[in-house]
């Protein structure tokens, strides 16, 4: 199955100059605790998260109102193609530790792919499944080798 076929065309972004408290009231509006930040060309240039707002904002003492999502967001992400399989999504998840994945197209941003979205699946392997969870859950995991 194809990444586009179960990830969550309704994505939540925002710009880097977009201030940390607009960022938060995103996620509490939309019940989400991931944001990718994206440019003017809608490519993705980091990613934001619930915990990031807490741990490098709120406990570094950086006012929200003022301070650009920019200066506290994650740079390096990882994504995945719409077009790939699921199967590559876990994959990454596994050995990224992470549960959700911004999708692209042609290097947009057209989705987002979550643990939640892989689980609520039936098509997909449950053993995958437990294998990926097991490994965003557990520091060092190896996914490529795990059996």
């Amino acid at each position: 199955m194809n990444i586009k076929d179960c990830m969550n065309t309704k994505v939540c972004f925002c710009t880097p100059s977009t201030k940390i408290s607009d960022v938060a009231k995103l996620m509490k509006d939309n019940h989400i605790g991931c944001v990718p930040v994206c440019n003017d060309s809608k490519e993705i240039v980091g990613l934001v998260t619930d915990r990031d707002i807490i741990l490098r904002s709120v406990a570094c003492d950086k006012d929200a109102k003022t301070t650009p999502i920019s200066d506290i967001m994650t740079c390096d992400v990882c994504c995945c193609d719409c077009n790939k399989d699921v199967s590559d999504a876990t994959q990454l998840m596994a050995d990224w530790q992470v549960r959700r994945i911004p999708v692209v197209e042609n290097n947009k941003i057209v989705g987002i792919l979550t643990l939640g979205d892989i689980t609520n699946d039936e098509t997909i392997n449950n053993k995958q499944v437990e294998q990926t969870m097991g490994c965003i859950c557990e520091c060092g995991c190896d996914a490529k080798n795990a059996e």
